[in-house]
């Protein structure tokens, strides 16, 4: 006698990914749509909460509006610093002057910076909490594959179950395996540059200064942290990154004095340092057949702007959105006629701010003299111009253009 096969689990959404983008895409959907909408977020690691990786994020005010309006900034403020002023230097790196070009005051508003600082895992670990709190479900594991109809998708998870579901979300990072499964191509490059982060503990106070150092190998962030601390990102060619990385601590913080500066008196690290390899991948499309890629599988940026998370977070506030509309309706919320809304309100925006990202890598990477004018006479009359710099710093902060609810701190 044959058995049937026993019926898969179901879920309004499920979540490939638990990291920053998807716990806070979990979260929205919670939150703006209650207890009758299922969202299951499946990640090999999401029964506990993320340990300390030791980095670090700039988080613009149209996410802490985000986080505001989702019930999770609370358990992140008392370790996020807001970031007040920043400056913009260009030199080389022995130099012993380097000039500032250009400054920026902090807020978008009275009292509100347009960034604060913050500890990843802080920020994942309020996440996965409240997530908790709102009845997610949690699935440890990974999606192993997935096939799509007109009405569902039925999802295979590396453990063996299935689960059907009328959406499937990848945030499962750059190397999206679910964009891959998709069909789904990217655009983009690899820069021969990475990323060192580090955090490291000074002498003096940085009240809340964040500084970019252009350097002819790319650009240096000393970005503050709550107490006397700050987060390092340092661009090196690739190779040089991870010598720099192997060198012992004494010797790379020497390397790392040079061109961190003595404003702030005497440096120590406090964790060991990381390279990251750096490129612009920006997926073809944003959307497949009962799929939408969020976060770094929809485009990875270079951080010179430090808009890459940022840009996850406008993602979420869209996708939320757009499901949110279409559930209240009754509608089916993974049709195309949804997705497609969504992939219109982020494609132009991240192919804008990927151009934007290259373009100020590739002029301020390098050592060429003639450029290195024509950048600082630039930064200099911006500089000069309130209006320009007031639009600059709204932009950093996420508050311009057509912002999801969500980044204006309303529930979708």
């Amino acid at each position: 006698m044959n058995q049937e096969a026993p019926s898969p689990a179901r879920t309004a959404v499920l979540i490939a990914g638990g990291g920053l983008a998807g716990l806070s895409l979990a979260v929205a959907l919670k939150a703006a749509l209650g207890t009758s909408f299922s969202v299951t977020v499946a990640d090999p690691s999401i029964d506990a909460p993320p340990a300390d990786s030791g980095r670090a994020s700039a988080f613009a005010a149209a996410a802490r509006r985000m986080f505001e309006a989702t019930g999770v900034w609370d358990a992140i403020a008392p370790e996020a610093q807001p970031i007040l002023d920043m400056v913009v230097t260009d030199s080389r790196t022995l130099d012993v002057v380097r000039p500032v070009f250009l400054t920026f005051d902090g807020e978008v508003a009275p009292g509100e910076p347009f960034a604060h600082m913050a500890p990843n895992a802080v920020v994942i670990r309020a996440l996965w909490e409240r997530a908790k709190a709102l009845g997610v479900t949690f699935a440890p594991t990974s999606v192993a594959g997935f096939e799509a109809d007109a009405h569902e998708t039925r999802v295979t998870l590396a453990d063996g179950r299935v689960v059907a579901t009328p959406l499937l979300v990848a945030c499962d990072g750059g190397r999206s395996r679910l964009r891959d499964l998709a069909g789904i191509r990217t655009v983009g490059w690899d820069y021969g540059q990475s990323g060192i982060v580090c955090t490291v503990a000074h002498e003096h106070d940085h009240e809340g200064r964040a500084e970019e150092h252009f350097l002819p190998s790319g650009p240096f962030a000393i970005l503050p942290l709550t107490g006397r601390r700050s987060s390092i990102v340092w661009t090196e060619e690739t190779g040089r990154a991870e010598r720099l990385c192997r060198l012992p601590a004494e010797l790379f913080l020497d390397e790392l004095e040079t061109r961190f500066g003595h404003r702030l008196g005497e440096i120590r690290l406090i964790d060991r340092p990381a390279a990251y390899p750096l490129g612009l991948k920006v997926a073809r499309d944003f959307v497949a057949p009962r799929l939408a890629l969020v976060g770094d599988a929809a485009h990875v940026i270079h951080p010179i702007a430090g808009q890459g998370i940022n840009m996850g977070f406008r993602d979420v506030a869209a996708l939320a959105e757009c499901l949110a509309d279409a559930a209240r309706l009754g509608m089916d919320h993974g049709a195309a006629d949804v997705l497609a809304r969504y992939q219109r309100w982020r494609r132009f925006d991240t192919a804008v701010m990927g151009v934007t990202t290259d373009g100020l890598n590739r002029l301020f990477s390098n050592g060429s003299q003639p450029l290195r004018f024509v950048r600082d006479l630039g930064l200099g009359l911006v500089d000069r111009m309130p209006g320009l710099k007031s639009f600059f710093i709204r932009q950093a902060a996420g508050i311009t253009g057509e912002v999801p609810k969500l980044l204006r701190g309303q529930t979708p």
